[in-house]
């Protein structure tokens, strides 16, 4: 039977992958409209559907490798790294430019957007020190090589 504190990292590591893999997916499903929204923040015509791109396979991609567990400490990395240009430019910047523009509620709804990025943050960087986990891919010697070769010593 496994300890309760294996279960309670992989209920973790899934919900903490949940917003990735669900945010992920809607822009799959609406690449034009995500494309507009990323345009209207400022990104340049030229590196917006590169960029939808990109925001994709993090998202998507990152977000099921965590959930399996599999190369769980990169992904966790990866999305760290990919959150940070992400909360400037869509929250901080949304941010501040609301302030200027006197929008009480978008300022506090992007004041909410950029801290919650920064728990998930913290959330990755934790996953990224700890682990996954025994209930995950990686704990079973197909994804993170140090786990397996301290099994075998």
């Amino acid at each position: 039977m496994k300890s309760l504190d294996d279960i309670v990292s992989l209920v973790g590591r899934i919900l903490l992958a949940l917003i990735f893999v669900l945010s992920g997916f809607s822009k799959v499903m609406n690449l034009s409209g995500t494309a507009g929204y990323m345009e209207q923040a400022g990104i340049p015509s030229s590196l917006v559907y590169p960029a939808l791109y990109l925001s994709i396979a993090v998202e998507l991609g990152c977000g099921l490798l965590l959930m399996a567990g599999l190369q769980t400490r990169w992904a966790a990395v990866v999305i760290f790294l990919w959150l940070i240009p992400v909360t400037l430019l869509f929250h901080v910047a949304g941010y501040y430019r609301a302030v200027q523009q006197h929008q009480a509620v978008v300022a506090l709804t992007q004041q909410i957007m950029y801290l919650k990025n920064l728990a998930i943050m913290g959330g990755l960087l934790i996953l990224a020190a700890t682990g996954p986990g025994s209930l995950s891919i990686d704990s079973r010697g197909f994804g993170d090589r140090a786990a397996a070769s301290r099994r075998a010593a």
